[in-house]
C-alpha cells in the first residue's frame, strides 16, 4: 500500500500512520490475522460525520427549518454519497481485505467502501483534531448538501403522481421491479408503474427507489 499516494488523495498527513491502516482495515483481514478492524473508528466517524455536516448546515443554510435538515442529512450521511467520496479518493486500491472479500470483490462493494470512509474520518480526528477531519468532510459533501437542500421543500415524483391519480377517488398503483442487470456493486434496475392492473411507464435507475421515480415522472409527462 502507497500511504503517501493516499494521503495525496484526501488531502491529509497522518502523524500516526497506523491509524490509517486501521482506518482501512476491514473485519474479514482482521479476523483472519487477530487485529482490529476498522468497526470501532466507523462507529466514532458516523457521529464526526452527522455533527460537522450538521453544524455546517446550521450555518450555512439558515432558512432550513430543523425538519427540512434533518432530511438533508439522511440524504447526504448515507451509503450513497460515502461510496462517491470512496471512488472519488480511489478507496478501494487501499482497502485490507480478508481473502473472501478479495475473491468476491469486496473492495467494490458501496457498503464496504462507505463504512471505510466514516472510519478514515474518525482517524483523520484522533490524528489531528475536528478541524482536519471538519476539512475533509465539508470537502467532500458540501456538493452533495446543496443539491439535497434544493431538493428538500419539494414533492416526490411518485407523491405527485399519487395525488393526480388520487383526484376522482381510490385507485391502487403499484410499482414493479422488471429486471436488474450489472454487478452488485453498479446495479441497474427497471421498474414500472401501474395504475388498476394497466401499465403507465417504465423507469430506469440506480437503486430501486430512482427507477421508480423515474417511471413516476415519466407517468406524470404522459398525463
Amino acid at each position: 500500500m502507497d500511504i503517501k499516494e493516499l494521503e495525496r488523495n484526501i488531502g491529509y498527513t497522518f502523524k500516526n500512520k497506523n491509524l490509517l491502516m486501521s482506518a482501512l482495515t476491514h473485519t474479514s483481514y482482521a479476523y483472519e490475522h487477530k487485529v482490529e478492524s476498522n468497526e470501532k473508528l466507523e462507529f466514532l466517524g458516523d457521529s464526526i460525520l452527522e455533527f460537522v455536516s450538521s453544524e455546517y448546515m446550521y450555518s450555512i443554510y439558515k432558512n432550513l427549518k430543523e425538519g427540512e435538515m434533518t432530511k438533508v442529512r439522511a440524504t447526504v450521511v448515507c451509503e450513497k454519497s460515502l461510496y462517491k467520496v470512496a471512488c472519488k479518493h480511489n478507496f478501494s486500491d487501499f482497502l485490507i481485505l480478508g481473502k473472501s472479500e478479495i475473491i468476491s470483490g469486496g473492495n467494490k462493494r458501496p457498503a464496504i467502501l462507505a463504512d471505510s470512509v466514516e472510519a478514515v474520518i474518525a482517524a483523520i480526528y484522533i490524528d489531528g483534531g475536528l478541524e482536519p477531519s471538519k476539512k475533509f468532510i465539508i470537502e467532500n459533501l458540501k456538493d452533495e448538501i446543496e443539491n439535497a437542500t434544493k431538493n428538500v421543500g419539494k414533492k416526490d415524483y411518485k407523491t405527485v403522481l399519487q395525488e393526480e391519480l388520487q383526484k376522482n377517488g381510490d385507485v391502487h398503483i403499484e410499482y414493479k421491479i422488471l429486471k436488474e442487470t450489472g454487478p452488485d456493486h453498479d446495479k441497474t434496475f427497471e421498474t414500472q408503474v401501474s395504475l388498476n392492473g394497466k401499465v403507465l411507464a417504465q423507469g430506469k435507475g440506480k437503486s430501486k427507489k430512482e427507477a421508480e421515480m423515474q417511471a413516476a415522472k415519466i407517468a406524470l409527462e404522459n398525463l
